[in-house]
């Protein structure tokens, strides 16, 4: 069994939503693939202490913050990779290349260079994934009331919605499920059905969202494009990247009208339960758009909530 080498990665990241990567140079493995800057963790380094270092040596850039996000395994003919990976949004220093052989600033869901490194895959989708979900309370204030804040949040820029709806009738949950999906469609925004998968696939939803029971009996992973969870456990989480699902939620970080009985975790506990995992996690839980980077700071990939994202 080969040796696991760990390894910091950046996705170094423009407010227009662009990263950054580099061409191998010739005289490396995988020559001209494309990658993430970053570079091994040496003896006596954290992944932070090593993402620094090696940023300023391929790069000539001083980092200012450095937000830990998605931790991969990879076995490569050559190694064994544990790849720990982090966002960089904000640096200091003109970036000065010194090791690849081309640089690119790219945007996940229109690539244009090839090939990636094989173990960026996942990770190319989940930056596909929005760092921000609202979830519908349409049984709570309304159809007609829920689809009017969906319009204004959607101009506003949201694309990520959870469609979870209880209380409203199936045949009321199949037509306000239908009238959320067009308007995400026609925004470019991703639709996610909560728990029924017999309804998603019948309003050609993107994805769905499974509650904690779902993934307690789950064996395999939903043929959906965008597959989703509620935990409340490490060990839940831990279920879900076994079967590679895309993203979890993880809660309540603080209390919430939704679930008063339940205990609040905390950003120090939320960081614990996320740490070195390999999906995305959203925040969840008393939580509002702007508390994004405080989420961010504590590796969780975004924010999901509900009263928060509805605005009049």
């Amino acid at each position: 069994m080969k040796k696991i080498v760990h390894v910091a990665a950046a996705v170094i990241t423009r407010p227009d939503g662009s990263f950054l990567v580099g061409q191998r140079a010739a005289d490396t493995f995988y020559p001209g693939y494309w990658e993430f800057p970053g570079g091994k963790v040496e003896a006596g380094e954290t992944p932070r202490e090593a993402l620094i270092r090696e940023l300023n040596e391929e790069l000539d850039m001083e980092v200012d913050v450095a937000w830990p996000w998605l931790t991969r395994e990879h076995v490569y003919e050559h190694a064994h990779v544990n790849l720990h990976f982090f966002e960089v949004p904000a640096w200091h220093g003109e970036i000065h290349d010194r090791v690849h052989a081309a640089l690119s600033w790219q945007h996940a869901d229109t690539m244009s260079v090839a090939p990636m490194l094989p173990a960026n895959g996942p990770i190319l989708k989940a930056l596909r994934l929005p760092r921000i979900m609202g979830i519908t309370h349409a049984g709570e204030i309304g159809i007609d009331a829920q689809l009017a804040q969906l319009d204004t949040a959607l101009t506003g820029g949201l694309r990520l919605v959870q469609i979870r709806e209880p209380d409203l009738a199936p045949a009321e949950r199949e037509a306000f499920a239908r009238a959320v999906v067009g308007r995400c469609r026609r925004a470019g925004a991703i639709a996610l059905v909560n728990g029924d998968l017999e309804l998603a696939r019948l309003i050609g939803a993107d994805g769905v969202h499974l509650p904690g029971h779902q993934l307690t009996a789950l064996e395999s992973r939903p043929d959906f494009e965008w597959v989703g969870t509620a935990c409340h456990s490490r060990a839940e989480l831990e279920k879900a990247a076994g079967l590679e699902l895309d993203y979890a939620l993880l809660g309540a970080v603080k209390p919430t009208l939704t679930h008063p009985e339940r205990p609040a975790l905390g950003w120090e506990a939320f960081s614990e339960m996320v740490r070195t995992l390999p999906l995305p996690v959203f925040a969840l839980g008393g939580l509002t758009p702007e508390e994004l980077n405080t989420a961010k700071a504590a590796g969780a990939h975004g924010i999901a909530a509900i009263r928060a994202i509805w605005k009049d």
